[in-house]
């Protein structure tokens, strides 16, 4: 495979009123118009079932596993992958994921054309906080309901490309990036519900943070010589509002593709794989350049030690 058309299904917010069903109807008629425009493989938001309920707070957190999904494809969940299988076009989204344990996940899934999971991840790097927080001026509580995720960065050859997985504020951390690209990675997907306004600074708003997200997926995809799909859920939500910004960006790390608006919206590029190998092989080429003996606090130390 050296040529991949990628498809990026932005969603606009979603209510907490609106049920599943509804919900994949919209995903289905993303995937439809995906279809019309020739897509081989569709990303989709974090989140994507479900209203970003981590923004409210609840004393007892199994108030919120309503919003969690108990398996994989699951009956409201199985038209989406009848409908891709019909169509032969391979997908990713992300969903709040309930084990048969009862660990609760930030997940998400590669989709094969046939219809079959072909990867698992679960969020790494969770932002926020555990407990109510005044100060705030909205909550960010994913460390309240989810578990820091047990996958790692792991890759799958899936229709012929090397891709992986972040979810949202992974993608802010080159370590994700550098794990995918040490195993070769082609294609990077990454869903997010990102906030407009830092919930402690008035300062951030939605300008720096629209900034801060295309500076890390760009920098991410250029030094890891990788295409990337990011891919929001965004807009008002509950009376909150979320950043759009979905974009698909190349191996050097330039945007080819962005969302216009705030809603549903479909965002395309084909993708050239063989545009990997030139940064793989040069600027990039770990095997030649990398100077591992010099790396180990990377993978040892995790808070910042100031010298004496």
């Amino acid at each position: 495979m050296t040529k991949l058309i990628i498809g990026g299904a932005q969603i606009g917010g979603i209510q907490k009123d609106e049920t599943r069903e509804e919900v994949v109807a919209r995903m289905i008629a993303l995937m439809d118009a995906a279809h019309d425009k020739g897509v081989q493989f569709l990303a989709y938001p974090e989140m994507t079932l479900t209203t970003f309920f981590p923004r409210f707070y609840v004393e007892d957190r199994a108030e919120f596993d309503h919003w969690f999904e108990t398996e994989m494809p699951n009956p409201a969940v199985q038209p989406l992958f009848d409908k891709a299988r019909e169509y032969g076009m391979g997908f990713t989204f992300g969903y709040c994921e309930l084990t048969p344990e009862g660990l609760h996940y930030n997940t998400s899934v590669i989709v094969s054309p046939e219809g079959e999971i072909v990867l698992k991840y679960r969020k790494t790097h969770l932002p926020g906080h555990a407990e109510y927080e005044s100060e705030r001026t909205h909550q960010h509580l994913e460390k309240r309901y989810f578990l820091p995720g047990d996958t790692g960065f792991n890759v799958v050859k899936n229709q012929g490309v090397i891709m992986g997985m972040s979810i949202c504020n992974d993608r802010r951390w080159p370590e994700s990036w550098r794990v995918l690209g040490l195993q070769g990675v082609q294609l990077v997907a990454i869903g997010y519900n990102t906030p407009s306004q830092n919930n402690l600074s008035s300062e951030e708003g939605i300008e720096r943070r629209m900034y801060h997200h295309e500076l890390s997926v760009c920098a991410g995809a250029y030094q890891n010589s990788t295409y990337a799909v990011a891919v929001a859920k965004c807009g008002m939500e509950d009376g909150n509002h979320m950043f759009a910004g979905s974009i698909i960006v190349d191996p050097d790390g330039f945007v080819v593709a962005k969302a216009e608006g705030e809603g549903d919206e479909l965002i395309v590029h084909e993708a050239d794989l063989a545009k990997c190998d030139f940064g793989k092989s040069t600027v990039f080429n770990f095997a030649a350049h990398r100077r591992v003996e010099h790396y180990g606090l990377i993978a040892t130390q995790t808070g910042v030690k100031l010298p004496d």
